[in-house]
């Protein structure tokens, strides 16, 4: 059988002692694969992994290195939780590189947003590559491929989670989740002790922040786009909102306000939403009037050089579900 191919008898992950056998079988499965070696994984805080690491983590112990890049366009209190879960709660060998200077440097001044992804995903492979050459004894990369990148890719998948590392590192790949879909996942990722915000973590994209920050990326609205987008997931929190994806976005322009009797001249805040299935259509939800009052209040009193606060109504097509 195709080792690319879920098996048909295989049985849906849907039921915590289904997750605990899956758990077991991988466990043993990589200790076979393993042996005395060590692993190196980049782990973004995402989903899958987070669910990777955990996984790893029981099997292996420390022989898993895990690398942690915070390039600074990361939500609010991502990069904490990444260290509080797997430094400090599970005692992961985990490396944390603080490289917000290096990336948002790089990004000064650059508003085209092809361009922005290039330099984050290309900075992110050096400063990824750099930690990865200060190791010894790497045998093995550990991937959170999961089986809807497989399906996509037709068995094709060069360093997809990564971003697509120097083909100089020769590494052999440790993918425990390969044959899983994303809601399997997430049950794996309860069964090992992951906290509900880390498993139920929505789709990020891969430059983070740096897409919605539109046009080029500057400190102080990237920090307005960061409290705004904590305020927001606050609030649908706080009103057990079921929403696929939702976020802010801060343009590069701004609108005309009025602070304390006074003229100001600051941003718009808009806000994202939207309820999909596939990713390939989406409906744009229709969020309580108190929720918005509740996010529009707090953001306008809570973040510095915020004027208004927009709901962006636009469903996919034709609007894209990120803006840039």
């Amino acid at each position: 059988m195709n080792k690319n191919m879920r098996p048909a008898e295989m049985q849906r992950i849907n039921t915590p002692a289904l997750a605990e056998a899956f758990i077991a079988e991988q466990v043993e499965a990589v200790r076979a694969q393993v042996g005395d070696k060590k692993v190196l994984l980049a782990l973004s805080g995402g989903v899958d992994s987070s669910v990777v690491a955990a996984l790893l983590i029981k099997a292996i112990g420390k022989q898993l290195v895990c690398v942690h890049v915070n390039h600074g366009l990361m939500r609010k209190g991502e990069s904490e939780q990444v260290i509080e879960v797997f430094r400090d709660q599970m005692d992961a060998n985990l490396i944390y590189v603080d490289a917000a200077d290096r990336f948002l440097d790089l990004l000064a001044g650059v508003d085209e947003p092809e361009r922005k992804r290039k330099i984050i995903g290309g900075e992110f492979i050096k400063v990824f590559d750099e930690e990865a050459r200060k190791l010894e004894g790497i045998s093995f990369l550990a991937q959170g491929t999961i089986y809807p990148d497989i399906l996509e890719s037709d068995g094709v998948k060069a360093h997809h989670n990564v971003g697509g590392l120097p083909e100089e590192m020769e590494f052999e790949l440790v993918e425990p989740l390969r044959l899983l879909f994303k809601d399997e996942v997430r049950e794996v990722g309860r069964a090992l002790g992951l906290p509900e915000s880390m498993v139920e973590r929505q789709p990020f994209p891969g430059p983070g922040l740096g897409v919605r920050c539109l046009g080029a990326i500057t400190r102080d609205r990237l920090a307005a786009l960061r409290e705004s987008d904590a305020i927001l997931r606050e609030e649908i929190a706080a009103a057990g909102l079921k929403i696929w994806q939702f976020f802010t976005v801060v343009p590069d322009f701004r609108s005309t306000g009025v602070r304390d009797g006074k003229r100001a001249f600051d941003w718009p805040v808009i806000i994202r939403a939207v309820n999909t299935v596939d990713a390939i259509t989406a409906t744009v939800p229709e969020i309580p009037w108190e929720v918005l009052e509740k996010v529009t209040s707090r953001i306008l009193a809570e973040v510095p050089g915020v004027c208004r606060v927009l709901y962006d109504l636009t469903p996919k097509p034709v609007g894209t579900i990120e803006w840039e």
